[in-house]
């Protein structure tokens, strides 16, 4: 009987060895090869070289969706963007939310390519004291297979309305190289080397806006 168990106990010993290694073989850190191909890399952008020094608060106003998009669906990646923005530390985001966009302004958002009220800039920098304002507006939105998402965005100075930076790109989950963003972005995430994520975000629109929203912000000018 003592001799069943410590057999028993050695091949348990010997199966764990054998399934340590196949996680981490020597020499072969990526063996699906879910690394390989270059990431993603956003190109349809302009801006300053370094964001301007007296940039410190900007008011992001709530995502425009131009009707490809139910409010919902828009209250979602409102939040979706926040996160985004606010994990590159650019500067201090002051969000305004569509019930306060609509009591103050007349609507809950604004195209950044459509006419503004009347001394619309102005009231926002007065109002919140911040130093720019940041307009986003939804260009395509596809929420099934395959996966799309557009985003226009646009970083003006309150006191000039001179423009940092201009953002306008779509994002298809047809781009390989943007596939493998995801499965860099979420693998480093999740730190499981063997597990492809690239599905579960491909099935998940607002988790596939987050991968495209980070990419996005990136190109922001930097500190």
């Amino acid at each position: 009987m003592n001799h069943r168990l410590l057999s028993l106990s050695g091949l348990l010993v010997l199966a764990l060895g054998v399934l340590a290694g196949c996680q981490n073989p020597p020499g072969h850190a990526d063996p699906l090869g879910l690394d390989s191909g270059p990431g993603y890399t956003p190109v349809n952008f302009r801006g300053d070289a370094q964001m301007p020094g007296d940039l410190h608060r900007v008011v992001v106003l709530p995502l425009h969706g131009g009707g490809l998009a139910a409010e919902e669906t828009l209250e979602v990646l409102d939040g979706v963007l926040l996160n985004a923005l606010q994990q590159q530390q650019r500067f201090e985001v002051i969000p305004l939310s569509r019930a306060d966009c609509h009591r103050l302004y007349g609507a809950a958002d604004f195209s950044s390519v459509a006419a503004l009220p009347h001394g619309f800039l102005d009231q926002i920098a007065t109002r919140y004291a911040v130093d720019a304002i940041l307009f986003v507006d939804l260009t395509a939105f596809r929420p099934h297979q395959p996966l799309a998402v557009g985003f226009r965005a646009k970083l003006a100075r309150a006191h000039d309305v001179r423009m940092v930076w201009a953002f306008d790109e779509l994002f298809s989950a047809e781009d390989p190289n943007l596939r493998q963003s995801i499965r860099m972005r979420q693998r480093t995430a999740v730190q499981a080397p063997l597990v492809d994520p690239t599905p579960a975000v491909m099935q998940s629109p607002a988790r596939f806006s987050a991968v495209a929203a980070e990419l996005m912000f990136r190109t922001l000018p930097p500190r």
